[in-house]
């Protein structure tokens, strides 16, 4: 097929997402089947727009949160946040010492996994001063589990028969990227997705902290980015919940960030090239699905013993 034509059927797919008749996850999986497919014509601007969009998507999301919700969410949770990432990116560590994983890349998956994917890999990177090859290699890693997660935990959870509260906490503690995290919860429920878009959130907060703990023990100076989209995200939730008055135009933000979203999962999809698959490799796969079936039974194990409410 010519590349001219191949082009078009991505331009005309992507805007066809933009319908409320598509779900987060047949946005990704028409993504992915296009790029594998046909290959991905635009693979600079859909890794640049899919980034820009996520950040639009997720503000906007904001503005069906409760602002003290978001608080509530934060403060509740400190103690147990801490330690759960603490103790995914030990055991990650170990694990990739274990399988001889690249010791970077180890590191980025553990970091990645325990908080939020490419956005903590991308904040870790430079303060362990991690080369390409290994951002490359982590972040394909957790791409990948994102695909497959998006997928496969609605299912999960109804098979589980949990509630849209205890599916939120599930997939917020259990999914990599804000992306999927929340494409995720939003076909599983509304109240499912405005406690999983709170929990992933207000965890992403650690990242910064993390970070610069990591520069601190390896002795670089490079400053941990932080997503400051995370910062409007809580704004948003702030203007909510002050000027009540307007929850019309709040809610109508909310349900077009929603459909922005699933857009922007469909070029997420498109990024999954066969070039990236390859990139992954066995051991650094097998080190992220290993610890993410950890995470997964150990989200589940609080769920149920109720120390995760």
């Amino acid at each position: 097929m010519k590349k001219s034509s191949v082009k078009l059927i991505f331009i005309i797919c992507f805007f066809l997402t933009a319908i409320p008749i598509f779900s987060s996850a047949y946005a990704l999986i028409l993504g992915l089947t296009l790029s594998l497919i046909f290959g991905n014509p635009f693979p600079k601007q859909t890794a640049q727009y899919s980034k820009q969009l996520l950040k639009l998507s997720v503000i906007g999301l904001g503005f069906g949160v409760n602002f003290y919700e978001v608080i509530k969410v934060g403060k509740d949770s400190i103690i147990l946040t801490f330690l759960t990432i603490s103790a995914t990116i030990l055991i990650g560590y170990y694990l990739g010492k274990f399988l001889n994983v690249e010791k970077k890349t180890s590191i980025l998956i553990s970091f990645g996994t325990a908080i939020c994917g490419g956005s903590a890999i991308a904040a870790m990177a430079p303060t362990i001063d991690a080369d390409n090859n290994s951002i490359a290699v982590s972040l394909a890693t957790v791409f990948t589990l994102n695909a497959i997660a998006l997928l496969i935990f609605p299912p999960i959870g109804h098979f589980l028969n949990l509630n849209e509260q205890q599916f939120g906490l599930f997939s917020a503690l259990a999914i990599h990227d804000t992306s999927s995290v929340v494409g995720a919860a939003a076909t599983y429920g509304s109240v499912a997705l405005a406690i999983a878009t709170t929990v992933k959130l207000t965890r992403a907060l650690w990242i910064a902290p993390f970070s610069m703990a990591a520069g601190f023990i390896t002795g670089k100076k490079k400053k941990a980015s932080f997503p400051l989209f995370i910062l409007g995200f809580i704004a948003a939730a702030f203007i909510n919940t002050l000027f009540t008055n307007l929850n019309t135009i709040w809610h109508s933000i909310a349900i077009s960030s929603k459909q922005l979203l699933v857009m922007t999962l469909f070029l997420i999809g498109t990024g999954l090239s066969k070039e990236v698959l390859r990139e992954v490799g066995i051991k650094p796969l097998i080190q992220g699905i290993t610890l993410w079936i950890i995470v997964s039974i150990s989200t589940l194990g609080l769920i149920y013993t109720g120390l995760l409410n």
